[in-house]
């Protein structure tokens, strides 16, 4: 088993397997935009591209423009990666995870919590690394605005 590695993903290629709750996502988006960074990666099955733990990080990303996410990667058969329920529920295996990602049936919002038995080093991400350069360019240069130029005074 190879030990999780951090990497920059492109969100595109992230698969969701859990529904998210809107309002918590829209908290994140100005929590993200208002700190300038993203605190925590997200946890990404090597291989895969299932999104294991933060699927609402992904969608604020997403809501924020951004194009790639930062994600610890790892191998999902590790015995040191482990599935839990937030919630009591029938069991949820590793393999049902994996199908509802591929086939874009997800779970209702915390249905899965996964649980990493190995310590991950604080990673911080700046939003800047995440954006692509074209929306960098657009924020350090102000657009004109609409009633720039007009001489009648009318904003």
């Amino acid at each position: 088993m190879k030990p999780p590695e951090f990497a920059l993903l492109p969100l595109s290629e992230l698969k969701e397997h859990e529904q998210v709750d809107p309002i918590t996502v829209r908290a994140l988006v100005e929590q993200i935009r208002s700190d300038g960074l993203v605190r925590d990666p997200i946890w990404v099955a090597r291989g895969t591209g299932v999104i294991l733990n933060g699927h609402h990080r992904y969608h604020a990303l997403v809501a924020l423009g951004a194009r790639r996410a930062p994600a610890w990667v790892f191998d999902y058969d590790d015995p040191s990666v482990e599935l839990e329920r937030w919630s009591p529920g029938p069991p949820v295996s590793k393999e049902l995870v994996v199908e509802r990602a591929r086939t874009g049936v997800p779970f209702p919002p915390k249905t899965t919590k996964h649980v990493l038995r190995v310590r991950l080093p604080n990673r911080a991400t700046p939003l800047s690394d995440l954006l692509p350069p074209e929306s960098m360019a657009q924020r350090v240069e102000p657009r004109p605005s609409r009633t720039a130029g007009r001489s009648d005074g009318a904003r």
